[in-house]
């Protein structure tokens, strides 16, 4: 049975704060490059904002256009205006808040299963809107938030003085990647029913896994972009295509719309750089053993290159540091990764009820599109 519940209720009002803080330090941070004099960190941390915006604006749309197809063209005109002024996600919020607040509140429980009970249809359109919200979160983190954390520890290995405005910017990094896989994961679990509901435990392993790996590979991506920038880029284009090429060949059915589909597997290819992020409903273990495994030897790779020329960039004891800490979290990160898929995944301790196998392709998606966008997106 669809839940939907206080605390739920209570988190949802936390990512809207935590959202408009994180718009407010961007631009303190911003501002603060810009009075130094150092406007291309300024201009750049700018960049990511706008484009991060622009493609959950566009996303945010379609969905909006898609739910309610065939409706009064009126409301699309007007929710096409607040998006074009990039406030759509606000308007996402005030929906998942006006059906969070219904379903945790004011709706009583019924022994009725189905979704055409008024109580578990409210719960659904609560779910959905709030899965919908840490969609875009995942797109923003991974095309906004994660670079911003690059550009910052670039920022701080380079020139080895720190300022609070730097301190803080890391800190919303952080709390942002991490927060929002673990609150899609838990949304996507919700609103597919047929998958297991993360427990706590497996929250933290979950959390801590992403949080190592992905802070692992940005410190070593960091490190090779403080010898040579041009290698750098090279080395995340070549790491897009990769991802861009294997989204592509998975066959993902994810939009309605064929632009839209494209852009979805240009951002999902932006995603694969930093982290694994499953695209079908289908094992993973095989996908998942070859991406870390590749990020490791990369990883390593980077550190033994650096050891030659660390002493022309960077000090030694930094070095050191850094070295330490990156082979450190990568080794904790691979740990939490295995005690999770092992231990706490919500597989090993939930048991759906025997259902009819999916349906693949064309027929099967447009029907199950209807009743849940993420219906197409199973991790």
């Amino acid at each position: 049975m669809m839940k939907f519940t206080k605390q739920n209720f209570f988190f949802l009002v936390g990512g809207i704060i935590i959202y408009v803080v994180d718009i407010g330090v961007d631009f303190w941070v911003a501002s603060k490059y810009f009075c130094q004099g150092q406007y291309s960190w300024s201009i750049l941390i700018l960049c990511f904002r706008g484009l991060s915006s622009l493609v959950t604006q566009i996303f945010s749309y379609e969905w909006f256009k898609n739910d309610w197809e065939g409706t009064d063209t009126g409301k699309l005109k007007w929710i096409f205006l607040v998006h074009l002024f990039h406030c759509g996600i606000f308007v996402r919020y005030w929906f998942a808040l006006k059906y969070g607040c219904q379903a945790a509140f004011k709706l009583k429980s019924s022994g009725d299963a189905s979704e055409t009970d008024p109580s578990n249809f409210i719960k659904k359109q609560a779910i959905d809107a709030v899965t919908d919200i840490n969609m875009l979160r995942v797109f923003k983190a991974f095309l906004e938030t994660t670079p911003q954390l690059f550009v910052q520890i670039y920022i701080l290995l380079q020139h080895g003085k720190t300022n609070y405005y730097q301190y803080a910017a890391i800190f919303m990094s952080f709390c942002g990647i991490s927060f929002s896989m673990v609150d899609y994961q838990i949304s996507l679990r919700k609103s597919l029913p047929d998958k297991g509901e993360f427990r706590v435990p497996s929250k933290f392993m979950y959390l801590f896994y992403k949080l190592f790996t992905i802070t692992s590979w940005v410190l070593s991506i960091s490190l090779i972009t403080l010898q040579s920038i041009r290698i750098s880029v090279i080395l995340l284009i070549f790491l897009w295509i990769c991802g861009c090429i294997w989204t592509s060949k998975q066959c993902t059915t994810f939009c309605r719309s064929k632009k839209m589909e494209y852009l979805y597997r240009t951002v999902v290819g932006i995603i694969l750089i930093f982290t694994f992020f499953n695209i079908k409903e289908r094992r993973t273990k095989v996908f998942i053993s070859i991406y870390y495994a590749t990020h490791t030897v990369v990883t390593l790779g980077i550190l033994f290159v650096y050891m030659f020329w660390k002493h022309s960039i960077i000090e030694e004891i930094h070095f050191n540091i850094v070295s330490i800490f990156t082979v450190l979290l990568l080794v904790l990160g691979i740990i939490f990764l295995v005690v999770y898929y092992r231990l706490f995944h919500p597989t090993t301790y939930y048991r759906p009820q025997a259902r009819l196998d999916e349906v693949d392709g064309v027929a099967g998606q447009k029907d199950r599109v209807r009743t849940g966008r993420f219906q197409n997106f199973l991790m």
